[in-house]
C-alpha cells in the first residue's frame, strides 16, 4: 500500500521544480504562445536539471525514478503557471514504452535525448473514425520483405512540429488468427510519405495539434518497438502513464487557478471586508481545494501502482485519477474566474484562457464517459451496452 505521506525526496523534488516554475511563470508561457513558439528555454533548463527524464533508467541518462516523480514535475510546473504538455508525451508515454519494451539499440538511441530534453518524441494513436479505440484503428502496418509499410491517418497529435520522431500505433495481421492487433512504430519526422497538417484550434497552447498522413511509409524492421505479439500490453504501458500525467496536468492547473483566486479574495475589499471573508466566496474555494487534494491522492496511488509493476491495478487507478482531476480542475478554474468577476475574464489576470484549457483534461486522452464505462464494466462488473 502506498504511503499517504510524501517522502522527503519527493518533497525536495516538488520544492525544486516549484522554484524553477516560478522563475518562468504564467507570463513566460503566455509570451511564448503569443509569439507562436515553443517554451524551449524552460524545456531545456528542466532537461539540464534532470527533471524531464526523472522517470527514465539511470543507465540511459535518466533519474531512475518513475511516473510518481515525473507527475510531481508536471504538477508543480502547472501550479506555477507554466506546465509543459510534452512531458505527458515524450518522457511519460514514449520514454516509458521504449525503456520497457525497446531494443538495446532503441534505448541507446532515444532515451538519453528524451531524458535531457535534446530530443522529443510525439505519440500518434487517435484517428478520425476511431478516437482512441485501439480495436478500430485503421492505420495498418504490413510487411514488405524485411521492411514495414505504414498507411493511415492520425489526428490531434501534439507537438509533431518539434518532435524528432512520432511513436505511431498501427495494426498488423496476426499470422495465427488473421485478426488485426496493435503495434508500435518509431517514425522519423523526415520519413518519405509522412506528412503533417496543423489543426486550427481555439485552444491557446504552446504545443500545437496536427493531423498526420502516412502514405506507404517504409520503415526498417528496427522501427518496431517490442514484440509484435505483445500488442495491448505494450500499448497500455504508455496509456496508463498518459492518464496519470494528464491528472498531474489538471491538478497543477487547478492549483494555479485556485491560488490566483485566493490571492484576489484576500485583497479585494468590498464594504470594508475582504470578499474572502464571505462564505459565498470562501466555501466554494475550500471545496475546490478539497477536490484537487483528493484527485492528487488518487493520482499518487495510480503512480505508485504503476511504478511497482501492478499494471492492472494502475489501469483502474489511473482512469479514476484522470477523471477526478479533470472534474476538479474544471471546477477550480470556473470558481476562480467567478471569484474575480469581470477581472477573471481580463488578460491581466490570465485566468480566462484556462476555461478552455481546463476542459482538455475532461476530454483527453479519453473522455470522462469512457472512463465511467471502464469503471462500470471492469470494476463493478456491469454489462456493456456496446
Amino acid at each position: 500500500m502506498t504511503s499517504v505521506i510524501e517522502s522527503e525526496e519527493h518533497k525536495a523534488l516538488r520544492s525544486a521544480v516549484s522554484a524553477l516554475g516560478r522563475r518562468y511563470g504564467r507570463d513566460y508561457l503566455a509570451r511564448t504562445i503569443t509569439e507562436g513558439r515553443h517554451p524551449t528555454e524552460l524545456w531545456s533548463e528542466a532537461g539540464k536539471l534532470g527533471y524531464l527524464g526523472v522517470n527514465l533508467p539511470e543507465e540511459y541518462g535518466g533519474g531512475g525514478g518513475g511516473i510518481a516523480e515525473l507527475s510531481i514535475v508536471l504538477e508543480e510546473l502547472g501550479a506555477a503557471g507554466s506546465p509543459l504538455l510534452m512531458l505527458v508525451v515524450s518522457p511519460a508515454i514514449c520514454g516509458t514504452v521504449i525503456s520497457r519494451f525497446g531494443t538495446e539499440e532503441q534505448k541507446r538511441r532515444w532515451l538519453p535525448g528524451l531524458a535531457d530534453g535534446s530530443r522529443t518524441m510525439a505519440f500518434g494513436i487517435t484517428e478520425p473514425d476511431a478516437g482512441s479505440n485501439s480495436h478500430r484503428i485503421t492505420t495498418t502496418a504490413r510487411r514488405d520483405g524485411a521492411d514495414w509499410l505504414l498507411t493511415g491517418r492520425k489526428v490531434f497529435v501534439s507537438g509533431v512540429d518539434q518532435a524528432d520522431a512520432t511513436l505511431i500505433v498501427g495494426r498488423t495481421e496476426d499470422a495465427r488468427t488473421g485478426s488485426l492487433k496493435p503495434c508500435l512504430f518509431i517514425v522519423p519526422r523526415d520519413a518519405d510519405g509522412f506528412s503533417r497538417n496543423p489543426i486550427d484550434m481555439e485552444l491557446n497552447a504552446a504545443e500545437k495539434q496536427f493531423e498526420l498522413v502516412l502514405d506507404d511509409v517504409r520503415l526498417p524492421a528496427a522501427a518496431l518497438v517490442g514484440d509484435e505479439d505483445a500488442g495491448l500490453l505494450q500499448l497500455f504501458a504508455g496509456l496508463n502513464p498518459e492518464r496519470i500525467m494528464t491528472a498531474a496536468f489538471a491538478v497543477g492547473m487547478g492549483r494555479y487557478a485556485l491560488s490566483k483566486a485566493i490571492e484576489y479574495a484576500r485583497d479585494r475589499t468590498v464594504w470594508k471586508a475582504p470578499i474572502g471573508a464571505h462564505q459565498a466566496i470562501a466555501h466554494p474555494l475550500a471545496q475546490a481545494h478539497i477536490d484537487l487534494e483528493l484527485a492528487r491522492l488518487m493520482m499518487q496511488k495510480a503512480a505508485h501502482l504503476y511504478d511497482r509493476g501492478d499494471d492492472a491495478g494502475a489501469g483502474e487507478a489511473a482512469n479514476m485519477a484522470k477523471y477526478a482531476a479533470g472534474e476538479a480542475c474544471v471546477k477550480a478554474v470556473d470558481q476562480a474566474v467567478h471569484t474575480l468577476g469581470g477581472n477573471g475574464l481580463t488578460r491581466e489576470f490570465g485566468l480566462a484562457s484556462l476555461i478552455t484549457a481546463a476542459r482538455v483534461a475532461r476530454i483527453a486522452p479519453v473522455s470522462r464517459e469512457m472512463i465511467l464505462n471502464y469503471v462500470s464494466h471492469q470494476t463493478l462488473g456491469l454489462p456493456k451496452s456496446y
